[in-house]
């Protein structure tokens, strides 16, 4: 084996392990109220590394499957101990859910909502824009029903307040990347 061709399998070795993101986003302030009527801010979140959605209470279609994903992916992150870490569930229908309609949401998931917060205190014009903005997706009304287009993906953000990676967060969701990603990023200094 030539030289070239043993530094190639070492480089490959090493960047194999490394992060890989495909996103790089600020997340825009905020100061929004969680499921238990308490405020929570992206100045609450840095310094910890978080995992975003975007769902709603009344929603038929998406939101179920996601959120029982995300209760999924809670569990199997304490189950590796991963522990310096949060979920950020940001409602896209914010005139319907009030805390307490969240609170009565996130019941049925089995969710450990110590690190959850599901968020709602602004209008669809914010969360429309914010969306938008932080995380690149939508969050806007169906014209045809009272339902709302929104993104399905997971969000990894790191301890700056960076979006750094997103993931199918409805269907094909890839549980032990995200896991992995999750260590990386709440090992790194």
């Amino acid at each position: 084996m030539t030289l070239a061709a043993v530094i190639m399998i070492l480089l490959s070795a090493c960047s194999s392990s490394e992060f890989q993101g495909n996103m790089e986003v600020e997340v825009n302030d905020f100061t929004n109220v969680n499921q238990d009527g308490k405020e929570v801010s992206l100045s609450d979140l840095k310094g910890n590394v978080w995992i975003a959605n975007f769902i709603f209470t009344n929603c038929t279609t998406v939101c179920p499957p996601m959120t029982r994903n995300m209760s999924e992916l809670q569990d199997l992150l304490n189950e590796e101990g991963i522990k310096n870490y949060r979920i950020v569930s940001f409602s896209v229908d914010p005139a319907r859910d009030t805390p307490d309609a969240l609170k009565k949401y996130i019941s049925h998931y089995e969710a450990d909502e110590s690190n959850w917060d599901l968020l709602t205190g602004y209008d669809s014009d914010y969360i429309r824009d914010f969306a938008e903005e932080s995380f690149q997706t939508l969050a806007i009304p169906d014209p045809n029903s009272d339902q709302f287009m929104h993104g399905t993906s997971f969000y990894l953000i790191n301890k700056e307040g960076i979006v750094v990676k997103s993931y199918d967060g409805n269907i094909d969701v890839p549980f032990d990347e995200i896991v992995l990603d999750v260590k990386q990023l709440t090992e790194q200094s």
